[in-house]
């Protein structure tokens, strides 16, 4: 099972970037994915996460600004964010609760992928 990350890069502030993650290998079934960051010197911190029926939960920070969207059906999670502040630089992790065939439900996450937003 992999989960892989695209579409970090830098942004100015104001702008918009989205994050993919797609889940691959042999995956029975998936439960909540998310999104979590971790900027230098700081812990890794939730920002926003997705059961597979459609709960969400968004940190405070990011609440009317980012938006989390799954498509099950391709296994795919993202991030559409918008209104970016500097303060949300950092490296941006997938994480799934994933069950493969053939295993037991375990934790994935993705390489991460880097988000900067200039001033």
């Amino acid at each position: 099972v992999q989960l892989v990350e695209s579409g970090g890069g830098l942004v100015q502030a104001g702008g918009s970037l989205r994050l993919s993650c797609a889940a691959s290998g042999s995956i029975f079934r998936i439960s909540t994915m998310g999104w979590y960051r971790q900027a230098p010197g700081k812990q890794r911190e939730l920002v926003a996460s997705m059961s597979s029926d459609g709960i969400t939960d968004y940190a405070e920070s990011v609440k009317g600004r980012f938006t989390i969207a799954r498509d099950n059906a391709k296994n795919t999670l993202y991030l559409h964010m918008n209104s970016l502040r500097p303060e949300d630089t950092a490296l941006y992790y997938c994480n799934a609760f994933i069950w493969p065939y053939g295993g037991t439900w375990s934790d994935y996450w993705g390489q991460g992928t880097q988000i900067t937003v200039s001033s």
